[in-house]
């Protein structure tokens, strides 16, 4: 059972960012948050595995990965074995602050992409196999540079990003509490009632009733707008709430089930481990702790 750190970070109010560049064979710091951003790049890692949020993953040999303010995460060692002859792991690791870009500055046209990077990450970002290889020279290089033009560079790496292809989101929306705009009146109607009453039963005449749409309109209507269709939306939200009652109580898993609208114990395992890459019990078991601060 893992302890979930609040970390304190060098990073003071008076600097931009900062970056750490390792060499290891393992990784041994514990899962943790902190207030500040984090963008951490990792080399020859290979069956390491990654949690971020309620996200649980074993890496390839190239990873990037932007982790918002406050979300767990951390790497661990898992699979991964170094062996005479094998190159080590390198990370580099960039932690900023929320207000490196300000909120009027990012109100601007030109910085919409950085914006919405930014608001995406409080779910985790995956970046893409070429994404990492068209970037991994300069951020590289970054820590060669200095004074404005390292903020500079900063800023354009994470430009880039914002407009890189083929992200991933990592953790599940409902367990970051993520606020989504769906733009359409309908549709946020439609999710704060599922939001509201995810523990009960709720069919797709009721969903349909409360958008003011017929059934099969809405069906079309909600796999349209959001790529899901109706049954894979309640269960995403309801799967963020288990996610949180594994971590923050000690219900059985059928309990949790059961309180998250799940009333099939085998249908929630399966749709669970489909999601998440691992039983409730494992998940419980990498994941859950105690919150204390360093």
């Amino acid at each position: 059972m893992k302890e979930v750190y609040r970390e304190i970070t060098p990073l003071t109010q008076y600097d931009c960012f900062t970056i750490f560049s390792r060499h290891k064979k393992r990784f041994d710091f514990p899962l943790h948050y902190h207030e500040e951003y984090e963008l951490n790049l990792i080399v020859h890692g290979a069956g390491v595995k990654r949690i971020v949020g309620d996200h649980t993953e074993t890496i390839s040999d190239l990873e990037l990965v932007l982790v918002g303010n406050s979300l767990p995460h951390g790497w661990f060692t898992h699979q991964y074995q170094w062996r005479e002859g094998m190159p080590e792991i390198s990370e580099i690791t960039i932690q900023f602050h929320r207000d490196l870009f300000d909120d009027k500055l990012l109100k601007r046209n030109q910085l919409y992409f950085i914006r919405n990077l930014m608001e995406k990450s409080a779910r985790g970002i995956s970046f893409s196999q070429d994404t990492i290889e068209r970037l991994l020279p300069r951020l590289q290089k970054l820590s060669e540079k200095s004074g404005f033009d390292s903020v500079l560079e900063l800023m354009s790496i994470l430009h880039d990003l914002s407009v890189s292809r083929n992200t991933r989101l990592l953790a599940n929306g409902t367990f970051t509490n993520e606020s989504v705009n769906y733009n359409s009146r309908r549709l946020e109607k439609v999710f704060a009632h599922l939001h509201d009453h995810y523990n009960k039963e709720i069919s797709l005449e009721e969903v349909a009733r409360v958008a003011d749409m017929t059934e099969v309109s809405f069906s079309r209507f909600i796999k349209k707008r959001t790529g899901k269709t109706f049954v894979e939306s309640l269960n995403e939200i309801r799967l963020g709430h288990t996610s949180r009652l594994l971590i923050d109580t000690t219900h059985s898993i059928a309990e949790v089930a059961y309180k998250c609208g799940f009333n099939n114990l085998s249908y929630f395992n399966r749709i669970f481990k489909s999601k998440n890459g691992c039983t409730p019990k494992e998940f419980r078991d990498n994941y859950v702790g105690t919150r204390t601060f360093i």
